[in-house]
């Protein structure tokens, strides 16, 4: 090492101070609560706008306030301007007219208050609409037996002795929803401190409760057991269950055939005796999964337009408190920290009602646009549906196109040929031999309709669609062919030639 190197890596580090100006994007506090407002649905909204309520005195709802009185009650020393920039002109009986006028004499004050002037207007979110009587929701509540009480059920009138219970309330434990043990017996039985035999003697008897098969470890051993119960003579079908189930996955029946060393024409009714039993028995007794769906955004035909309005039922209708905005008026000349306090409360009630407003203008500029992309397809079909992406409405609009995607994500929009995800009138464009873009969703709903139309003896091949969508003006390569069948899970032709020989259509 050179004596230059040595006093380099000795040299000692100095502390220094220095000043640099830099540009950074910083999200202040307004703007990522009015960005995390855009992805939320209704019921989300519901429960921010509650917490805000709760935590946040300067809010109140519409409701709380008491009447307003008629203009002819109103004292002529109350009917200023800044008596009408309290909400609704109420009045408190601490809220005199005397403390309307000692509004903070602040200039900041004052330009912050004219900044959000529309908030303090009447005009600022409608009057609540009665609402319809609906039943407690105790009454529409019903529940069906799971899958879980019911083979405990069985298992309680079958087993008695104390260790047998133990293991059985664990094997039904890790019964998935369609009835397969998702633990190994061996874990079991270290869990239980019950040797592996009797673990399995309780598996065996809760495999032939109702449904039959419920607590086998694969398909395999479910099949089996219920052509066991339910007493099916049948050696190949056992066969092709016991070892050949991957070729049956693929509808591979010439295969099989040869395997088994029976004609083509008689696997067809081994198969169909297979057919006839539950993969999953367990699914039965699932819960239904129907999942409802409120809209957001609702549009209407009235004469030849489409008219557009967002849901808004259900959300509670804010506005700013008067009297604590009365009271902030006070404490500015009689107690500095309370006018901190409740000035800070006022900047951030502001703040959430402009972002509220924000949320329902980008929502209504995003739902305005689409309809009028996608207004043919809504009066008139798939065919007409245009290709739609989040960057065209971004830059339409004057947004990012990650708003678009926040204001996207959840949202429901109710039209006259139903309900849609706002996600649905999305898709890339393809390019038609005229120079005119085509939506994907036109070109699968397309493909779709030719496999339904095939002759089954003779299926299309990827090859075989992608010529005759180019025929109609479609240009797509075969590999986007064969990703949008199987998005459509349409089986390849080779495949759905097999299925069509053995079901006797082809």
């Amino acid at each position: 090492m050179s004596g230059s190197e040595a006093q380099a890596t000795t040299m000692p580090m100095k502390q220094r101070l220095d000043q640099r100006q830099v540009q950074k994007l910083i999200l202040a506090p307004a703007l990522q609560q009015a960005i995390k407002l855009l992805p939320m649905t209704n019921l989300e909204l519901i429960e921010v706008i509650d917490e805000e309520l709760s935590d946040n005195p300067m809010l109140e709802l519409e409701e709380e306030t008491v009447d307003k009185k008629p203009e002819s009650e109103i004292e002529p020393e109350a009917g200023g301007a800044e008596a009408a920039a309290a909400p609704g002109g109420d009045k408190t009986p601490d809220a005199g007219p005397s403390d309307v006028d000692a509004l903070p004499e602040n200039p900041e004050d004052k330009e912050f208050e004219s900044y959000f002037q529309e908030y303090f207007d009447d005009g600022f979110r409608a009057s609540p609409q009665e609402r319809p009587e609906v039943p407690s929701l105790e009454n529409t509540l019903s529940k069906s037996t799971s899958l879980w009480d019911h083979l405990s059920w069985q298992a309680n009138l079958t087993f008695f002795e104390p260790v047998e219970q133990d293991v059985a309330e664990r094997i039904i434990g890790n019964i998935n929803e369609d009835g397969y043990l998702i633990l190994p017996p061996e874990e079991i039985a270290r869990a239980s401190g019950t040797p592996l035999a009797t673990v399995e003697k309780v598996r065996a008897q809760i495999k032939i409760f109702d449904p039959l098969g419920c607590g086998s470890l694969d398909l395999r051993e479910c099949l089996l057991v219920q052509m066991d119960q339910l007493l099916i003579k049948d050696d190949v079908a056992r066969a092709i269950i016991r070892e050949h189930l991957p070729l049956l996955e693929k509808s591979d029946y010439a295969q099989l055939a040869r395997l088994l060393n029976v004609p083509m024409s008689s696997v067809k009714i081994h198969i169909e005796i297979i057919k006839g039993l539950d993969p999953a028995p367990g699914s039965k007794y699932a819960e239904d999964r129907t999942t409802y769906v409120v809209p957001d955004i609702i549009v209407t035909k009235e004469g030849d337009e489409l008219k557009i309005s967002l849901n808004d039922e259900g959300l509670p209708r804010l506005r700013i408190n008067a009297y604590y905005r009365t009271l902030l008026a006070r404490a500015y000349k009689e107690n500095i920290e309370a006018y901190r306090y409740l000035k800070d409360k006022m900047k951030k009630a502001l703040w959430f009602l402009r972002s509220l407003d924000q949320r329902d203008q980008t929502i209504y500029k995003v739902a305005r646009y689409i309809v009028d992309k996608q207004g043919e397809y809504l009066e008139k079909g798939i065919d007409f549906i245009k290709p739609l992406t989040l960057m065209e409405i971004a830059q339409e609009i004057g947004v990012h196109e990650s708003t678009v995607g926040r204001v996207v994500a959840n949202k429901y929009m109710l039209t006259p040929r139903g309900v849609y995800s706002l996600k649905y009138f999305f898709h890339k464009a393809l390019a038609g031999d005229f120079g005119e873009d085509v939506s994907s969703l036109r070109v699968k709903e397309r493909l779709k309709k030719l496999v339904e139309a095939e002759d089954p003896a003779h299926p299309l091949s990827d090859i075989e669609i992608e010529e005759v969508l180019a025929r109609e003006n479609f240009r797509i390569a075969r590999r986007t062919v064969a990703k949008y069948r199987k998005q459509l899970k349409i089986l390849p032709s080779h495949i759905r030639k097999r299925k069509s020989i053995m079901e006797g259509t082809a």
